[in-house]
């Protein structure tokens, strides 16, 4: 027999529960397991007057914020549009089904005023974590390093070239963005990263970098630095900065050193590409940090036309000296080139011109030249890293982390920002990794993963 909806609306009340409502399996309710903002009242509280009309309760706007970035909600109107409608949205945020939504706007205000002043996002950021090291999800032997460009919010059409853009004529008319930007230019992830003037600067968001990187049309773009734990891809840091190679490396250092005073966690090895590969990079790691370096060394001394290269001679670390395939000696003044980095070795001339050897050494040149690092030593700890098997198991691993920024990208959907100016995107890439952390908690602790065999020998 047809069923058929009954239209009487008589009816004066009604039992509704809304944690009934929530499925047992829905991810709010694994989120929630695990994540605590009971203390962010407390922290914040220094931030609030203790005089006039009750504000909208941070903890609630937290948890909406959350709510976007793990549910891939881009815009905050959205985002309030849909706790509005949505059960399992409101029984996370501790909304009532009779409760107000916040309007959108009041999260621009507390984002830029309390929030930012705080550090409320960091505190919750470092929480999630600590509560991923308390679950057993981080190692802390094996990290890895990268950084992934993210779209600005900014226009090209807008831009001026960058010789025509000087901090003093930006001052008189700054915007926020434009202002962050200005405090930032002692930061190395920002305005000392890099003396090169850039080709085209946004003027309503001159800390995004024009860049190529991608091999296509141009664009302006931050870099979103991720520091991870290779266990279970945990998020271990995160760091925004200009997206050039420098700030890269720099924000990689930051995130190290804060990594190691905020968890009292330091790696034994640190997995990275090439980009990272730089010697007073390596230097800083094997010496400094004593982190083995998993690191592909910068290395341009092998030669392809069929002549010797600088491994065909021989380095006497006593004497300082190297040594030629015909025995001969090249030594250095001691003067250093390349930004102060490297030594430069040259041999006689006389020798030179009689050797036999002239011919596979320097056939265009009169006499034979070699550079060498100062960082030199701790290259050649990276290079015989790289021929260990843990290297290529540390090269395998490193892969976690390009998942993580596709994860960011296709599922999170934060492949261009919505807000501007260096707070704009440390907000925005902070917030994500909170989501991409809470994400892997939940669902670890919720379903373990399975152990692995013993070993049958």
């Amino acid at each position: 027999m047809m069923g058929r909806l009954n239209h009487d609306q008589g009816q004066l009340f009604y039992s509704f529960s809304l944690e009934e409502a929530v499925p047992d399996d829905h991810l709010v309710r694994e989120i929630a397991a695990v994540l605590d903002l009971a203390w962010v009242r407390v922290e914040l509280a220094p931030y609030y007057s203790s005089t006039g009309r009750p504000s909208i309760d941070p903890e609630l706007m937290i948890r909406m914020l959350i709510i976007g970035y793990v549910f891939a909600i881009r815009s905050e109107r959205a985002l309030c549009r849909d706790v509005q409608v949505n059960f399992a949205y409101r029984w996370f945020c501790g909304l009532s089904i009779e409760d107000k939504v916040p309007d959108h706007s009041a999260f621009s205000r507390a984002r830029n005023d309390r929030f930012r002043d705080s550090g409320i996002f960091r505190s919750v950021f470092e929480r999630v974590v600590n509560a991923c090291i308390r679950a057993g999800l981080v190692g802390g032997e094996s990290f890895a390093v990268d950084s992934s460009l993210i779209v600005a919010d900014a226009n090209k059409q807008r831009s001026i070239p960058g010789s025509e853009w000087s901090k003093e004529l930006a001052a008189q008319a700054a915007s926020r963005a434009v202002k962050e930007y200005l405090a930032t230019l002692d930061d190395a992830a920002f305005g000392a990263a890099s003396s090169v003037t850039p080709k085209f600067v946004s003027p309503s968001d001159p800390a995004a970098q024009w860049t190529g990187a991608m091999r296509g049309p141009a664009f302006f773009a931050y870099a979103n630095n991720y520091l991870i734990d290779v266990k279970f891809g945990v998020i271990m840091d995160v760091e925004a900065s200009r997206a050039i190679r420098q700030a890269e490396v720099g924000a990689a250092k930051t995130m190290i050193e804060r990594t190691e005073q905020r968890f009292d966690l330091k790696p034994e090895r640190l997995a990275a590409d090439t980009a990272y590969g730089s010697g007073a990079n390596l230097n800083w790691l094997v010496n400094d940090k004593k982190i083995a370096p998993h690191i592909p060394v910068i290395d341009k001394s092998k030669r392809e036309d069929g002549t010797f290269s600088r491994d065909d001679f021989t380095f006497d670390k006593a004497r300082n000296l190297y040594t030629c395939p015909a025995g001969k000696t090249l030594t250095t003044t001691g003067r250093l080139v390349n930004d102060g980095e490297t030594l430069l070795y040259r041999a006689s001339m006389r020798d030179c011109r009689s050797c036999p050897l002239n011919a596979q050494c320097c056939p265009k040149a009169p006499f034979r030249r070699l550079q060498r690092s100062i960082y030199e030593e701790a290259r050649d700890v990276a290079r015989a890293l790289a021929k260990t098997e843990v290297f290529e198991r540390s090269r395998h691993d490193r892969k976690r982390i390009e998942m993580l920024f596709a994860h960011l990208k296709r599922i999170l959907r934060l492949g261009r920002l919505r807000l501007r100016g260096p707070c704009g995107a440390q907000f925005e890439f902070t917030l994500a990794a909170i989501a991409q952390n809470l994400r892997r908690l939940a669902k670890l602790v919720a379903r373990p993963p399975p152990l692995s065999a013993p070993c049958v020998t």
